[in-house]
């Protein structure tokens, strides 16, 4: 859970995110590299998801709608 409400942060307001944000994944077991990795992860698909948007990219037509 701590993960997930870490990924929702940095997804909806990443400029947000402090130390305690960090910590609270490494209270739960989460080492530096997992946290370096969660935090990839999540701004990769951020990214991925913005350039798409930009460039007006639409879904497959195979995807159902939600």
């Amino acid at each position: 859970m701590a993960m997930l409400a870490y990924a929702e942060k940095l997804t909806a307001d990443p400029g947000a995110m402090v130390e305690a944000d960090v910590e609270a994944l490494r209270a739960v077991g989460f080492t530096d590299r997992d946290v370096l990795d969660v935090c990839e992860v999540v701004a990769y698909y951020a990214y991925a998801n913005r350039i798409a948007d930009g460039l007006g990219i639409t879904l497959e037509t195979w995807l159902p709608d939600d």
